[in-house]
């Protein structure tokens, strides 16, 4: 028995908080009546001694946190272990407790779960997105032995959002963009959708406030007629429905600020023209009533063609059932209608919560948990992948739900990410089936590589024994699966040529000194690949072949008395920039450690100066700087020796052209703020014109403007985006 604290003698008393905890123990008795109480009366104790007189931003004790995180956990009908953890989840990231402490106070599955939440905060790392790699990384293989590590996580994070304007505005940006790309995707992976919903409107209210105030707004302002034509249709409804004996339960609902401004984006329309602003939900007993219901739907009311889905018969990953459609009255308005039975309703509200169960130990994920399957494959791809980079841009493809479902020819469904191709496929059957994939049939026909997929398509991939990749195939490819096995396969046979070069260059200058490489002692190879930051002569071969260090320098370490003279230079290193052979203006670009590589920015994306900038050695061309967020660059960067080091030498007067394409609703005026942001910036505008003046369609205005650098243009777009009539603004790239 431990001989830590009782709540009742806790050091720092807060009675608001003891009374919130006296209603999660009630809480969990009335959905566990067999809750163990006690565990969770000791994880308070000890959270709240080690805690101590910690106090949030908002001032309010740490504690209070640490209880309303284990509410949310208990609103999930979640068990002690969860409820415990989520009490003492950051007892080991913000205090001097152990993971060692926890196993011996608490046992191993509460140690655990905490474990797989705490930040990786004591450790180095070479940089803030290494950190945050590594920490997704313990976390998901956290989640493949026990998923309360997710589900006390995601917890955390949907109250820190609801309290997150105490923190200063970058830091509240940062956690918001990572709840959007991260936290609330999971959520929806495992069909948590409330959790999600609440996630992304809390990112979005922080990443775009003046687009949140404009939904929200519009959406308050039509409430009362929202409510009221819920209420009418949900009375034609029901009537109609109890006439054939359907026993149902209606909810009526408004579309989520966030999941509106996607699709005006996406759609580039008006609100007006946002068929599923409003949606009515039909809750009945049995699938077969589903179905009736949807009849009686579409008798009652016009059905919008191509806006009929069955997730019945087809669940979505996520194990998500429905049936949606878009009707229209016969006054016009457009509704949304999705069609359910109680089953599926708290599965689709709750998703992996719904059906969880603890029992005998077991915490893991069932082998056959599809919501799952998704998990244990990203782990196990992500595994191959090294750059933090990297590694999270894929985690953020893994994680958005996947909705194409497509056959083999022998009728095994196959579900893929939308637009996936037959090389996605062909990858999902098999790497072998990928790595010879010569070409793909649908239904018998013929299809190009790169055809997106559509549900319902029997595909035939076709092999050869000597096929093998296209470096082609990476500009294409939706799965990290197939991406990361075609750059695997590219990597190692780039790697290999590179490898050859070098051994061909360093026996080249061994003959030109008249001396043979066996003789070099190992001791003295060991040495010199020590020097250049290589743990063995293959990997020195493979830097010599892509041209990173000089054979000639090596040959000379490896055989100073043999170097006719000639003194070896010190080996690259990176260091601090040196001037790179550019143009001589104050914005050139520079090699970090090199001032003998021809530099040059990528056609592609052309950076402005100041921008977040990305090297990549070419073979023969020097070093192509792409921007960091040019669509090419993760096609490139599967060859992690080629990349670079590469920054801006300083800011200079020299400024550049660069095009702006404003999407606007059309207003008077709309000239006359625009150049008035544009003034106040001192900018001069080299070509104006627009294009689609078209009912009920935004009017495109293409800007050519001069800018000094990346962060004038960024502050001048978000200028231009604050104003109300703006639906979006996109560009940005410097002109040849």
């Amino acid at each position: 028995m431990s001989d830590r604290p009782t709540v009742s003698t806790l050091p720092v008393p807060y009675p608001a908080v003891a009374k919130r905890f006296d209603e999660l123990l009630a809480k969990a008795r009335a959905y566990r009546p067999d809750s163990d109480s006690e565990l969770l009366r000791r994880a308070y104790a000890f959270a709240a001694e080690r805690h101590g007189a910690q106090k949030r931003k908002s001032g309010e004790p740490y504690t209070a946190h640490l209880v309303e995180v284990a509410h949310l956990l208990a609103d999930m009908r979640l068990d002690g272990t969860s409820l415990a953890s989520g009490l003492l989840h950051d007892v080991v990231e913000d205090t001097p407790a152990t993971v060692n402490e926890l196993r011996r106070e608490f046992g191993a599955e509460i140690a655990s779960c905490v474990n797989g939440v705490t930040k990786l905060g004591r450790l180095q790392f070479r940089s803030s997105e290494a950190r945050q790699a590594e920490t997704f990384r313990k976390m998901l293989l956290a989640m493949i032995e026990d998923i309360r590590v997710i589900l006390v996580k995601l917890a955390d994070r949907t109250h820190n959002m609801r309290t997150l304007e105490f923190l200063e505005p970058e830091k509240q940006r940062r956690i918001a963009l990572e709840t959007r790309e991260i936290y609330a995707p999971i959520a929806l992976r495992l069909g948590m959708g409330k959790v999600r919903s609440e996630l992304e409107d809390h990112a979005f209210a922080v990443l775009d406030p003046d687009a949140f105030r404009a939904i929200a707004d519009r959406i308050e302002s039509r409430r009362e007629a929202s409510r009221e034509f819920l209420d009418e249709v949900q009375r034609d409804l029901e009537e109609k429905l109890a006439r054939a004996a359907i026993p149902v339960r209606l909810q009526g609902r408004v579309k989520r600020p966030y999941s509106i401004y996607q699709k005006l984006n996406r759609q580039k329309v008006t609100i007006d023209q946002v068929y599923d602003l409003l949606a009515l939900r039909v809750i009945t007993d049995t699938k077969s009533n589903c179905y009736a219901a949807l009849g009686i739907i579409h008798t009652q009311w016009r059905p919008i063609p191509g806006r009929i889905k069955d997730f019945v018969a087809m669940p979505r990953p996520n194990l998500y059932q429905s049936l949606h459609t878009s009707v229209i009255t016969d006054g016009g308005q457009r509704f949304e209608v999705q069609i359910r039975t109680e089953d599926m309703h708290r599965t689709a509200e709750e998703g992996i919560c719904a059906h969880w169960k603890y029992k005998e130990g077991h915490s893991g994920a069932d082998v056959d948990d599809r919501r799952m399957t998704w998990l244990r494959q990203l782990v196990e791809w992500q595994r191959e992948v090294s750059d933090p980079s990297d590694f999270l841009s894929t985690l953020k493809i893994d994680l958005y739900p996947e909705d194409v479902y497509v056959f083999t020819p022998k009728g095994k469904l196959i579900t893929l990410p939308s637009g996936a191709t037959p090389v996605d496929f062909a990858y999902a059957i098999h790497t072998e089936v990928g790595l010879r994939c010569t070409g793909a049939k649908i239904e018998g026909r013929i299809v190009p590589l790169k055809y997106e997929l559509q549900n319902g398509d029997i595909v035939e991939i076709g092999t050869r024994q000597n096929a093998h990749p296209s470096q082609d195939w990476l500009s294409f490819v939706k799965t990290s699966r197939a991406r990361n096995k075609i750059r695997q396969w590219l990597n190692a046979q780039r790697r290999r040529k590179a490898e050859e070069i070098g051994v061909k260059l360093l026996e080249k200058e061994a003959r030109r000194v008249k001396v043979s490489l066996k003789s070099a002692s190992s001791q003295r190879l060991t040495e010199v690949c020590r020097e250049y930051g290589c743990s063995s002569l293959a990997d020195l071969h493979v830097l010599l072949g892509y041209g990173r260090h000089s054979a000639r320098q090596v040959a000379a370490k490896l055989f100073p008395d043999h170097s006719g003279g000639e003194p070896a230079a010190a080996p690259t290193l990176v260091s601090a920039p040196s001037p790179a052979m550019q143009t001589g203006d104050a914005n050139a670009l520079v090699v970090e450690g090199r001032d003998d590589i021809l530099v040059y920015r990528a056609r592609c994306c052309n950076p402005l100066p100041g921008e977040a900038i990305v090297g990549y050695v070419t073979r023969g061309k020097g070093v192509g700087v792409h921007s960091g967020n040019c669509n090419n660059v993760r096609n490139l960067m599967y060859e992690a020796e080629r990349r670079i080091d590469v920054a801006w030498a300083a800011e200079g007067d020299s400024t550049y052209q660069t095009r702006l394409t404003i999407y606007v609703d059309d207003k008077p005026g709309i000239l006359n703020d625009l150049t008035g942001i544009l003034s106040d910036e001192g900018l001069n505008i080299a070509k104006i014109e627009s294009r689609g003046e078209e009912a009920d369609r935004p009017v495109a205005i293409d800007l050519v403007v001069e800018v000094a650098n990346a962060k004038q243009l960024d502050r001048v777009s978000r200028a231009i985006n604050r104003l109300p009539y703006v639906r979006e603004v996109s560009g940005g790239r410097q002109l040849q």
